[in-house]
């Protein structure tokens, strides 16, 4: 046999592996999406959809005050949750990987992730009752003379930040672990015989190398809060409404699909420009 049938038959081979997953993302991510991204230049009218090919929706969208507020309000929550949780996380993270010895931190690792064995809604539920006038919270403060009044945490978004706190901590844990662990001593020995101290060894050596790490975390927090419908219905109630809470209004009250999957397309939109902005970041390979 000769080597170019030799290529020729490792070439068969490898898009016999290939294929299935080329039909799998055609058939369960491109086909949909495609339909969705006509569909969201349709219309409603009288109850039915009408393709009337135009952009409609998406004016629609920048000119009513409500259906732009839902995706501002997505924003603002969701840059607070990514930035409280990095500020949490990396401490956690540091603390197992520099402070803990190395035969108990795959015991603080498992620790870390108790929360993924809960469910998602479960989790939301809890806080809720947490976060109750009723809850833990408001009678620590009642009893200790802090207020005298229990406070309205329950329905808020300043609840809905805490639950997804709790839950995204503990992911950009894992991220910025695994590049912790990467570090070779090396590095904090050569900027210590530089003369660097602790924290300029940390601002301009530790940080940087692990700046990976965080933004690989960030970004799959941005992606996950971004999108969630459940923890804002839950803990936020309809008191300010996200845009995944305003698309699922568009489904379920007013059967406009059309204005749905132009909404959808709004936020997958948002999605892609927050990873082109991190994009450099995202790399997999190492220097």
């Amino acid at each position: 046999m000769t080597a170019s049938s030799l290529e020729a038959a490792e070439r068969r081979k490898a898009w016999g592996f290939v294929l299935p997953a080329l039909g799998w993302t055609l058939a369960f991510f491109v086909v949909p999406f495609g339909f969705m991204a006509a569909m969201s230049l349709w219309s409603l009218q009288g109850g039915q959809i009408i393709q009337s090919w135009d952009l409609n929706n998406y004016l629609a969208f920048f000119q009513k005050e409500s259906l732009l507020k839902g995706l501002v309000n997505s924003l603002e929550i969701t840059a607070m949750v990514t930035v409280l949780s990095v500020l949490l996380a990396y401490p956690l993270a540091w603390i197992i990987a520099e402070r803990v010895p190395k035969r108990y931190q795959r015991l603080a690792l498992i620790l870390a992730v108790l929360p993924f064995w809960t469910s998602y809604v479960v989790r939301s539920y809890a806080w809720l009752l947490v976060l109750s006038k009723a809850g833990v919270i408001n009678q620590a403060l009642l009893g200790l003379g802090v207020i005298a009044e229990p406070l309205d945490l329950a329905s808020t978004r300043t609840a809905t930040v805490i639950g997804f706190v709790h839950f995204f901590v503990m992911l950009l844990t894992l991220t910025i672990y695994a590049n912790l662990i990467q570090l070779s001593p090396n590095y904090r020995r050569a900027a210590a015989d530089l003369g660097a101290n602790g924290l300029q060894t940390f601002w301009h050596v530790v940080l940087p190398l692990t700046l990976p790490g965080i933004m690989t975390g960030a970004f799959l927090t941005f992606v996950l809060c971004i999108g969630d419908y459940v923890t804002p219905q839950i803990l936020g109630g309809n008191n300010e409404l996200v845009l995944p809470q305003i698309i699922m209004l568009q489904l379920g009250r007013r059967a406009d699909l059309p204005m749905a999957a132009a909404l959808s397309i709004v936020l997958m939109a948002v999605v892609t420009l927050a990873y082109l902005a991190c994009a450099r970041w995202l790399k997999i390979e190492r220097a």
